[in-house]
């Protein structure tokens, strides 16, 4: 139950919440951020460090995180590395949020998982 908080505009049709939840709210964009907290990478880097994620959906995950101004690509002409990815200022200010959120899963998965195995044994 929520603590008396105001009813929040999030029950609206493009309330400012479900716009961001549009955009973090897959695995992918939030695993993209969590692998970019820990300093800028290339690309090859960000696929290589990140599991079952396929060419295609990390080239539209950077787009899409880029468009909504959560990550910066950055050209290195100077260096043989290329493009980098790195996380503005506005991207860092969404992992204090994401952590709590990760926190929370590694509390409570093994709940999560029984909960789960106990509504598929019954349906």
């Amino acid at each position: 139950m929520v603590r008396n908080f105001p009813e929040p505009e999030i029950f609206t049709l493009n309330c400012p919440t479900q716009q961001v939840l549009d955009i973090i709210g897959n695995k992918w964009s939030v695993i993209v951020l969590y692998c970019l907290a820990y300093g800028s990478k290339r690309y090859t880097q960000i696929q290589r460090r990140i599991e079952g994620i396929s060419q295609k959906v990390l080239t539209q995950t950077l787009r899409n995180l880029e468009r909504n101004g959560l990550i910066e690509r950055i050209a290195n002409i100077q260096s043989s590395t290329g493009i980098e990815y790195s996380l503005t200022t506005l991207g860092e200010s969404l992992i204090e949020p994401l952590l709590e959120i990760s926190d929370w899963s590694r509390a409570n998965f093994e709940e999560v998982s029984t909960a789960r195995d106990l509504y598929d044994a019954n349906n």
